[in-house]
């Protein structure tokens, strides 16, 4: 029986038959997912990937930063094609590089992270993968926070510390020349179509009759356990999100995956009660072998059933983990067909994700010789429950974000709590 990837890969090579510059390009079992979450969502919302930078108030030249942007886009297309269906067949057209660089108001009363957020919330589906929003503080000694924001169908991890390096070197050239070379475009453009073909290949591989097998069985008795996301917002200037967050010593060889996931089970545990199976995702992967390391979007979400309440002595998270490490290359939608084939009524919404960092690899950008603070905007919406970050460095960051129109704040702030406990346990007689 032929699997998802390669019925796709089939439509797909009937449908592209020529290798140009302007050609169809293929999506990758990642990019199958996105489409398959905004297919999911009332609004149709992409999911937003933001990297936010704050400078010194008159910092960022725009006229100089919109011509590193489209000469960025210009040379990789995932970051200048739209997402189509031809034929019934999922693809990206490139298109000609469009970056805008929105300069956004503070009204009255305003700061510049409500600015934004406000900005973001405005995001049209329909548009380019990548766009830039500046918002300036204009209290005296106020800054100016840049906000470079991706659909996540466009990026991935690997993608955004390459995205910061080589804006950081266009701006740094020529300050009026936005042209690239044709022969550097086509160049990039055939990487890119080879890559995401070699991922499909991976992929394709990856989804076996065994493979769908172990995956239906493994996520049999998964459901969503969210309650249904309430009216919102219940109160004039409520954000739609919450975040709490806690910084603790880092251990020198960081903390195992298998004890990451099981303070993820912590806080479903407190927040869904317990004796539940719970779907939580995580992304997992990256370019497959002898593939350029071109932008895209590349990392798979693995689901881990994550059990609630008390643990049967056979339930190990750090066997199971590996045991799942050796199928991760399955598509989501593979694995979510192979679930409800298996009797999962589970639709391939997650109720939680987990993401891992480490600091190292999340350069900061320069702009003429100013090097930006990497800052946070709280409160935007959140796609999914909750969703926690840790960051690996000389520091270890937790960090959990909600959605407040399913989740109250009382639990979700003991659910962290639970969390964090569950990664640095407080010493006794210490504040939390």
């Amino acid at each position: 029986m032929s699997s998802i990837t390669s019925q796709y890969l089939a439509r797909f090579r009937r449908l592209a038959a020529g290798e140009g510059a302007d050609a169809p390009l293929p999506v990758t079992g990642a990019q199958r997912r996105f489409v398959l979450v905004r297919s999911l969502d009332s609004a149709g919302r992409p999911d937003l990937v933001p990297m936010f930078f704050a400078f010194p108030r008159g910092t960022v030249d725009t006229v100089r930063l919109a011509v590193a942007a489209r000469r960025l886009a210009a040379l990789h297309p995932a970051l200048r094609a739209r997402p189509a269906v031809l034929r019934g067949t999922p693809v990206l057209l490139p298109e000609p590089p469009d970056v805008p660089v929105a300069m956004v108001t503070v009204a009255p009363g305003e700061d510049t992270a409500s600015a934004l957020r406000r900005a973001l919330a405005d995001w049209t589906p329909q548009g380019p993968p990548m766009r830039l929003f500046l918002a300036q503080d204009e209290a005296p000694g106020g800054e100016e926070v840049l906000a470079i924001v991706l659909d996540h169908a466009a990026c991935d991890g690997q993608s955004l510390a390459r995205i910061v390096g080589e804006l950081e070197s266009a701006y740094a050239g020529a300050p009026h020349s936005d042209e690239t070379s044709p022969a550097d475009i086509a160049a990039e453009v055939a990487a890119y179509r080879d890559a995401v073909l070699l991922q499909l290949e991976a992929e394709d591989r990856a989804s076996s009759a065994d493979a769908m097998a172990y995956w239906g069985e493994r996520l049999r008795g998964v459901r969503e356990q969210a309650p249904p996301a309430r009216p919102w917002p219940p109160a004039a200037g409520a954000l739609p999100s919450g975040a709490a967050e806690r910084r603790v010593p880092a251990p020198a060889a960081g903390v195992p995956f298998p004890d990451l996931l099981d303070a993820c089970r912590a806080a479903a545990a407190v927040l869904y009660g317990p004796g539940r199976e719970v779907p939580l995702g995580y992304p997992w992967g990256g370019r497959p072998p002898g593939a350029a390391p071109v932008m895209g979007c590349f990392l798979n979400t693995v689901v881990f059933p994550a059990t609630t309440g008390e643990r049967r002595a056979d339930d190990s998270t750090a066997f199971g983990w590996w045991e799942d490490l050796d199928r991760a290359d399955a598509p989501f939608d593979a694995v979510v067909h192979a679930a409800r084939a298996a009797g999962s009524g589970w639709t391939g919404r997650l109720d939680g994700l987990l993401t891992v960092d480490d600091t190292q690899r999340r350069p900061l950008l320069s702009l003429g010789g100013v090097t930006g603070r990497e800052t946070h905007v709280d409160g935007r919406p959140v796609r999914g429950p909750f969703a926690v970050s840790v960051t690996h460095g000389p520091v270890l960051h937790l960090r959990m974000v909600w959605d407040r129109a399913v989740l109250d704040d009382d639990r979700a702030d003991r659910a962290f709590a639970a969390l964090a406990e569950a990664v640095a346990p407080t010493p006794a007689g210490t504040a939390g």
